[in-house]
């Protein structure tokens, strides 16, 4: 049978070890599974490809602060959302964050209510990406068992071209484009040029 996927975590980030604790057994309490790190630089270095889950992190922290934090999320292609807790928010720290994908900006003394309903946006919008990543790479494995010459074709069949038009472009016979085409549908699985034009601006979509 196979194994159930791992549950999500909230990784909780703060240099404040009192703060932290607090946090991290609050959160526990309300349901979530929780780690916790209080350096940036430590919570990136355990962190593993494929973890889902979500960051409560602080803003100001000694080295790594919460905003390098998720810049280097972001530049290693992490889904991970992030919710960023501070007692020293300003606007246009907060605005920063926020355009950068920033899940929320709390302060450090928001109701429980009120982070709780963060996290669980945050674990939300991770499982909707996490999914959207795993489509992306289905269509992306079926595109990769065309030949070349095969894509070459695919690319003219979603422009709405013809196959004579389309043996005229590549300089080759109109029954060999027929071959072709009839190869790389029944490898996709999809007939119509509809589909295969949405298989094409799905599969070109950034990861």
């Amino acid at each position: 049978m196979p194994s159930d996927p791992p549950e999500p975590t909230v990784f909780l980030v703060d240099d404040d070890a009192s703060f932290l604790r607090s946090l991290a057994r609050m959160l526990k309490l309300s349901g979530f599974n929780v780690i916790t790190h209080n350096t940036a630089a430590g919570f990136l270095e355990g962190l593993r490809s494929g973890t889902s889950g979500c960051v409560v992190t602080d803003l100001r922290m000694p080295g790594m602060d919460g905003i390098a934090l998720q810049e280097s999320l972001h530049q290693a292609g992490s889904p991970l959302p992030v919710v960023f807790l501070t007692g020293h928010g300003d606007i246009p720290t907060t605005v920063k964050a926020m355009r950068s994908g920033a899940e929320d900006f709390l302060t450090k003394n928001a109701p429980k209510e009120e982070l709780v309903a963060a996290v669980e946006r945050a674990l939300s919008r991770n499982k909707r990406e996490r999914g959207r990543r795993e489509r992306l790479a289905a269509l992306r494995r079926k595109l990769a068992l065309l030949t070349d010459r095969e894509r070459e074709v695919l690319q003219h069949v979603v422009q709405g071209k013809l196959n004579k038009q389309i043996a005229a472009d590549l300089g080759i016979h109109e029954r060999t484009v027929k071959l072709h085409r009839t190869n790389l549908t029944g490898k996709l699985q999809i007939y119509s040029v509809a589909e295969l034009t949405r298989l094409v601006q799905e599969a070109s979509e950034p990861w």
